[in-house]
């Protein structure tokens, strides 16, 4: 965490940043997740939803523009645009792959495999950015990839989707890898990126363009691949969707959106802040979360098994930023 200061604005900024990414991430699981179980079918809806609010963050970046009168976009080269640009394409790949496994697996599977890119993280964050690996860190991948594993052992017969084919079990299995791998790519990527970056303002610069980069390329798809006709048919009520236009356009596209792009700023916001490694950490406890809110708003089985897994990814996240903490303060008395 060293880029973050002892100033009470930083630490605020950090914290909600914190709840950006923790909030987002819960709340946009359980809203695609509700779509799905209650009918939804579009996966390139799900797709383009995750990225599409991105003109929300105009918002604060043009109040602070005004604040400083710096205008907006102006410190972007041709160079690091292209970068944003190719960052956001993959980011609108691993979207995809995302709504393709949600749409098949059961939650406890998706959650195990995608708990994979802590450890795909740590690798690539000590080879790209130098990240060292430490007891503390290294602790905490494993404390919480066990809570993952357990999490799938322990997973009711009420998780699994019904109806799914062999095919397309295997199709959302390698999709979910692809995900976890593409994932754990991008956050040492952008930290390599935001390296170079002394403002949090450009953060939310970069995050405009690259998710208006994944988000065209969400509707190319969209359009090619037919799923123009579905939405259509779904927000009219005409689909499987359950519950009409209203919930389908206010709940599913709209507040599902914003909670998506909540998820991604705290995402980059935490890679700016701190480092990859402590995203990726706060990602993966967001697994267990899920979980939690799984039993909470759909009636999800919660036994022995789920309990631990919980203890173990809560022990895994307070030892390390208790280890953090205390490398800190160390530092502070050099």
């Amino acid at each position: 965490m060293a880029k973050l200061s002892c100033r009470a604005s930083d630490r605020l900024l950090l914290a909600i940043n914190y709840a950006l990414l923790i909030g987002g991430s819960v709340s946009s699981t359980m809203l695609t997740r509700f779509y799905f179980i209650h009918g939804g079918s579009s996966r390139w809806l799900t797709t383009i939803v995750q990225s599409s609010a991105f003109p929300l963050l105009l918002i604060p970046i043009i109040i602070s523009s005004t604040t400083t009168s710096t205008p907006i976009f102006s410190n972007f080269t041709p160079k690091l645009l292209l970068l944003c640009l190719a960052i956001g394409l993959l980011n609108g790949v691993n979207n995809l792959l995302i709504s393709w496994g949600i749409s098949y697996l059961p939650v406890s599977t998706s959650s195990l495999i995608l708990s994979s890119q802590l450890a795909f993280t740590l690798i690539l964050s000590a080879l790209l950015v130098h990240q060292p690996i430490t007891f503390v860190n290294l602790n905490c991948v494993i404390l919480l990839t066990l809570s993952s594993v357990l999490l799938a052992i322990g997973s009711e017969d009420g998780d699994r989707k019904d109806g799914i084919t062999k095919l397309q079990y295997f199709l959302g299995f390698i999709a979910t890898v692809g995900a976890a791998l593409l994932f754990s790519l991008y956050l040492p990527l952008v930290q390599l990126v935001y390296k170079r970056l002394s403002k949090y303002k450009m953060v939310m610069e970069m995050q405009v363009i690259m998710q208006g980069a994944a988000t065209g390329l969400a509707l190319v798809g969209m359009v090619a691949g037919g799923g123009v006709e579905e939405v259509r048919k779904e927000g009219k009520g005409e689909g499987e969707f359950e519950y009409g236009g209203e919930v389908y356009w206010g709940v599913v596209v709209v507040v599902t959106g914003v909670c998506w792009q909540m998820c991604f700023m705290g995402t980059a916001g935490l890679v700016f802040l701190t480092s990859s490694l402590n995203c990726g950490i706060c990602m993966t406890a967001t697994l267990v979360v899920n979980v939690v809110g799984g039993v909470v708003v759909f009636g999800d089985g919660f036994g022995g098994v789920k309990g631990v897994s919980c203890v173990l990814c809560l022990w895994g996240f307070c030892s390390y930023f208790y280890g953090e903490y205390r490398k800190k303060k160390e530092e502070e008395m050099e």
